[in-house]
């Protein structure tokens, strides 16, 4: 009987901890701020959507450890202005003009620390 106790109670943990975790959504005006999360709690992305729930302002996308990697702006869903894009060596930057890429720019890291110790 205590082992099958034990195998429900894992199951449940494990049923509890793989459920997705839902969007939350804040109306503010006539805007709409959403928050998506990643499996493990953390947000995955945010921004807003207008009231023709078009993609609308800045947005920012957070790898699963919640660092950052995109952020750009959208008008009435269509991508505009400068976006950056980071991964562990470098940052892009990438201009968008109605929803096409006009320039791409990157810098990488290529700085390393050195320890005395």
């Amino acid at each position: 009987m205590k082992k099958i106790l034990s195998i429900l109670m894992l199951l449940a943990v494990a049923v509890t901890f793989a459920q997705e975790i839902k969007p939350k959504f804040e109306k503010q005006g006539n805007q709409t701020e959403a928050t998506f999360y990643h499996d493990n709690g953390e947000i995955s992305q945010k921004g807003m959507f207008n009231k023709a729930n078009k993609l609308q302002g800045t947005w920012t996308s957070y790898d699963n450890q919640g660092n950052k990697v995109t952020v750009g702006n959208y008008d009435n869903g269509v991508k505009v202005g400068k976006w950056f894009f980071w991964n562990a060596n470098s940052l892009k930057e990438v201009d968008y003009s109605n929803n096409a890429v006009a320039s791409i720019n990157e810098w990488q890291n290529k700085n390393s620390i050195a320890d005395s110790n």
